[in-house]
């Protein structure tokens, strides 16, 4: 296991079938959850000790919340050889310990069913999705009629993500928002994540933490 805060991207890494729709988070967009999202539900959020990000990748986001939480478990269904457990979240025969909060940036058409899972095992439950997600006679049906998001979180500026590989020099015209459920809480206004967010929440190191070496770059392709 690689110790929390240790450089998260590693030159040994493993490359993941194109099928998993991998698109590491900015570590700035996952700061912004802690310190301006979940603050926002007021007192509609419960305390908050334990977390976990079954879909961790690389540990863009699990390490991010290790910078906040005592307790952060990381898994993926894929080994990208940082020490995770290596685990299919989506597979209702395996267990998965209760956690106070479930966040996570899921592979874009498998977020319906990590939320319905997720929302089983979490008392708060928030991914990380492109903002067109909220789109669709499935979701619609299937989770927003019923179960409609405590708090949708816009960002304001853009969150550039590319593909197999989180780049800070990176720009994208995709906008993405935080969506959150609270277990047994009452829909809250829209919320607006304000711009400069991404300046005031990256941090020195994070380059050295979470970039990808340049002589072992994945794919080109923008979100």
């Amino acid at each position: 296991m690689i110790p929390a805060g240790h450089t998260a991207v590693m030159a040994s890494r493993r490359e993941p079938p194109d099928s998993l729709d991998y698109f590491p988070t900015p570590p700035w967009a996952t700061r912004a959850l802690i310190l301006d999202v979940l603050p926002a539900l007021g007192d509609a959020l419960p305390a908050i000790a334990s977390a976990a990000d079954p879909a961790s990748g690389e540990g863009h986001m699990v390490e991010v919340l290790r910078e906040f939480y005592p307790d952060v478990r990381a898994s993926d269904v894929f080994d990208y050889g940082r020490g995770y457990d290596v685990a299919d979240f989506l597979d209702a025969r395996k267990s998965f310990a209760p956690v106070d909060l479930l966040a996570t940036n899921p592979p874009f058409n498998a977020a319906l069913a990590f939320v319905l899972r997720g929302l089983t095992v979490a008392k708060v439950v928030a991914i990380l999705v492109r903002t067109s997600w909220i789109e669709g006679e499935r979701r619609y049906s299937e989770l927003f009629r019923e179960r409609p998001p405590t708090l949708y979180a816009q960002f304001v500026e853009r969150v550039p993500m590319v593909k197999g590989r989180w780049d800070p020099a990176a720009s994208t015209a995709t906008a993405y928002a935080w969506i959150v459920w609270v277990r047994d809480a009452a829909p809250r206004p829209l919320f607006l994540i304000p711009p400069g967010r991404k300046r005031a929440l990256t941090r020195p190191d994070d380059v050295r933490r979470f970039a990808v070496a340049a002589e072992t770059p994945l794919f080109a392709d923008e979100v």
